[in-house]
Parts: C-alpha cells; structure tokens; sequence
C-alpha cells in the first residue's frame, strides 16, 4: 500500500526515494537550515512534502549540477527555497523529455548527440550545429564539444563525448 502525495514520511522512506543514505538526510539538515523535518516522542524525523521537495532540489543541485554544500547554501541564501525546489521540478521534466525522445528511435538521439572526435565534421573542421532553440540539452552539448576541442588543442586523449561533467580528461599515452 503507497501513501498519498500529501502523507508524511520516515526517514527510510524519503532516503530510498532519493537514493541517498539516511545519514546523508541527518548530515543536510545540519548544514542546510531550510530542511526542518517533524520530530516526534524518541526523535523520529517525519518529513513533509515540502521537505521531500527540497531534498530533491538539494540532491539535484549536489549530485547533477556539481555545486559544493556552499555553493547550494548561497543558492537557498539569495533565491530562496522556491529556486531550488524548482531546479529539481526542472531536472525531472528535462529527464521525462529525454526520455520520450529516446522513444522516438535511434535516429533521434543521434541526432541529439554531439558529434564524435571523428566524424566527418570534426575532421573537416566545422563545428555542428545546436538543432534546437534554447535548452539545457543543448548547453550540455555545447559545453561537451568544446570539453572535446580543448582536449584535443591539449594533446590529451579524447575518450569521448559522454564523459563525466567535471571529470578530468586522461593524458594520451606516450610511445
């Protein structure tokens, strides 16, 4: 039996929504001031649907988007809860989008992706095109080719287009 969207949560529950550990949830209501679950007789937490919504920007901006602990905390100190509550709606709807596009077929998401360190328009010396108007895909696929370009101006080793955001690139091996 599930519970209804307006229903409290334990602890367990809202940590194996989010795939985080429970001792994360304890350690951000420490470091983040908004996040203010009910505590009931024995200290146990009981969160609203409003935390849950919180933790889910506070967990976006933390795991996806790379911010630091202080990075969020300024986040939450100049625009306010609504901000980061609306960064996870954001994700979620990003998410559900690439989703259906990816059910759209292979062709799509070729398509979609930035071309490869050797594809006929990287070796040519053109850059591709963004196909769609705005978006957060797009800015991703911007910022990969130009991780891929300056990799290559580097000397280094260029494993692709999916690595990591953040990730340092590996050095070519010499022979």
């Amino acid at each position: 039996m599930s519970k209804t969207a307006d229903a409290f949560r334990t602890i367990s529950e809202v940590a194996g929504e989010l795939d985080v550990p429970k001792h994360v949830l304890r350690f951000w209501e420490g470091k983040f001031p908004q996040v203010r679950p009910m505590k009931r007789g024995g200290g146990r937490r009981y969160y609203r649907p409003e935390d849950l919504e919180l933790l889910r920007g506070i967990r976006h901006l933390l795991h996806a988007e790379g911010y630091t602990i202080k990075g969020v905390q300024k986040i939450l100190r100049e625009h306010g809860v609504d901000e980061v509550k609306a960064s996870a709606k954001r994700a979620e709807f990003a998410g559900l989008a690439a989703k259906a596009k990816a059910k759209r077929g292979r062709r799509a998401i070729k398509r979609a992706s930035p071309p490869s360190a050797t594809s006929p328009a990287r070796k040519a010396g053109s850059f591709s095109t963004i196909r769609d108007a705005g978006g957060r895909a797009n800015i991703e696929a911007a910022i990969a080719e130009l991780e891929i370009c300056r990799n290559i101006l580097l000397g280094r080793k260029v494993t692709g287009a999916a690595r990591r955001k953040g990730s340092k690139p590996r050095r070519a091996a010499r022979t």
